[in-house]
C-alpha cells in the first residue's frame, strides 16, 4: 500500500495538516519541523500525489516547450539539445516537469500548442526559437498564457519577455577574427532566414565587413535551411565563383559539420585552403576533424535561464522583468588559419 500524509504524520508525531504546509513549504513551519517531516518522507517513501497537488494549487507545476522543428528534427541538432538540458536542470531545481510539442509541421505543432494551453496542460510556455510570420507568440499572447522566447522577438517587441545573446555583435566579432587573420574574402553561410537569428548574424557580418572598408558581395552570401543537402550545392556555388572566399562564417555547428563535409568533397582541405568559424561550440566543434573554431553561445545557459525566468514570472506575475542578454565569446581551434602575405 502507498504511504499517506495520515502515515507521515503518525510517524513524525505530527498533526496532518502540518504534514501538508511541510509538502507546500509554508513559512508557518520552522525548519526544524520541516527537516524532521522531510526526513520521515523520505524514510517511509512518501512521494506527493501529483494530481491531488494539482487541484489544490491549480498548477499542473509543468513548462510546455515550442520546438522550432519537429521534436525529432529539432533534437538531431546539438544546440537545442544543450537549451533543453540547461530548461531541465531549472525545472528540476524548482520541481517543475516539461511538455515537449511533437508535431512533424508547423501547423501541427501550432495545435500542439493550442491544446496545452486550452487544455490547461502547463502553466506557461518556453518557445526555443524566434521566427518572422509565427502564430504561435501571438496565439499565446493573445491567449493571455505566460511564456518566455529564446531569441529576439521579430520586430523587437518590447512587451515579449526573451533570453538571447547579442548575436549581431557576436557575429561581427566572428567576422572581425578572420579580418584579424589577413583575411578580406570572407562569405556568410546562414540558416532559414525566416528567423531572427539568421537576420542578425548576417547584420553582424555586413557590419564588419563595412567598417573595414571591403565590398559585401552578394555571391559570398548563402542561405542553408533544415535541409542540409544543399551544402553541396552551396560550396559548389561558392568555390567556383572566379574570385572565391578564403574564409566562412557559418551561423550554426549543424550546418558547418554538413559543409565541412562538401568541402572534403570538394578536396579543399580546413583550413589550409579555407578557414571556417561558425557558432554554438556543440560536440560537433569538438569532434569535428579540424576542431571548429566557434562562437560559444553558452546553450544550456540560455535554456537555464529561460526556464528560471518563466518560472520566477509564474511564481510573482507582478514582478517587471527585462531581457536577459547571456555573453558570447569565441573558441579558438583548428579551422582557421592567417593568410599567406604574398
Amino acid at each position: 500500500m502507498s504511504v499517506t500524509i495520515k502515515d507521515v504524520a503518525k510517524k513524525a508525531n505530527v498533526a496532518p495538516s502540518t504534514v501538508s504546509r511541510v509538502i507546500s513549504n509554508s513559512p508557518r513551519i520552522s525548519e526544524a519541523t520541516k527537516r524532521k517531516v522531510r526526513g520521515v518522507m523520505k524514510e517511509m517513501g512518501y512521494h506527493l500525489n501529483f494530481n491531488a497537488r494539482v487541484l489544490v494549487r491549480k498548477s499542473t507545476q509543468t513548462i510546455g516547450i515550442v520546438m522550432k522543428y519537429s521534436s525529432s528534427h529539432s533534437l538531431d541538432n546539438p544546440f537545442f539539445s544543450e537549451l533543453l538540458r540547461g530548461i531541465s536542470a531549472s525545472c528540476h531545481e524548482n520541481d517543475f516537469s516539461i511538455n515537449l510539442t511533437t508535431g512533424d509541421s508547423e501547423g501541427a505543432i501550432f495545435k500542439d500548442v493550442v491544446k496545452m494551453v486550452q487544455g490547461k496542460r502547463v502553466d506557461g510556455v518556453i518557445v526555443l526559437y524566434s521566427k518572422k510570420d509565427d502564430k504561435v507568440v501571438p496565439y499565446l499572447k493573445e491567449a493571455g498564457c505566460p511564456f518566455i522566447m529564446v531569441g529576439t522577438p521579430a520586430g523587437r517587441d518590447k512587451e515579449i519577455l526573451y533570453v538571447d545573446n547579442d548575436n549581431t555583435q557576436a557575429s561581427k566579432e566572428a567576422a572581425n577574427y578572420l579580418l584579424k587573420l589577413g583575411h578580406t574574402k570572407i562569405g556568410f553561410i546562414g540558416g532559414d532566414s525566416h528567423f531572427e537569428v539568421t537576420s542578425d548574424r548576417l547584420e553582424g557580418y555586413i557590419q564588419a565587413l563595412r567598417e573595414a572598408n571591403l565590398p559585401v558581395h552578394k555571391s559570398y552570401i548563402k542561405t542553408l535551411e533544415f535541409e542540409t543537402t544543399r551544402s553541396y550545392q552551396i560550396v559548389s556555388e561558392i568555390v567556383n565563383l572566379s574570385d572565391p572566399p578564403t574564409s566562412l562564417v557559418i551561423s550554426d555547428d549543424y550546418n558547418a559539420l554538413s559543409v565541412l563535409a562538401a568541402l572534403q568533397e570538394k578536396n579543399i582541405s580546413l583550413p589550409e585552403e579555407m578557414s571556417v568559424i561558425t557558432f554554438n561550440n556543440t560536440m560537433i566543434t569538438r569532434l569535428s576533424r579540424p576542431k571548429l573554431t566557434t562562437v560559444d553561445t553558452q546553450s544550456s545557459k540560455l535554456g537555464y535561464e529561460a526556464a528560471r525566468n518563466l518560472i520566477e514570472q509564474l511564481q510573482h506575475p507582478d514582478i517587471v522583468r527585462k531581457p536577459v542578454i547571456i555573453p558570447a565569446s569565441i573558441v579558438k581551434r583548428e579551422s582557421c588559419k592567417p593568410m599567406k602575405v604574398k
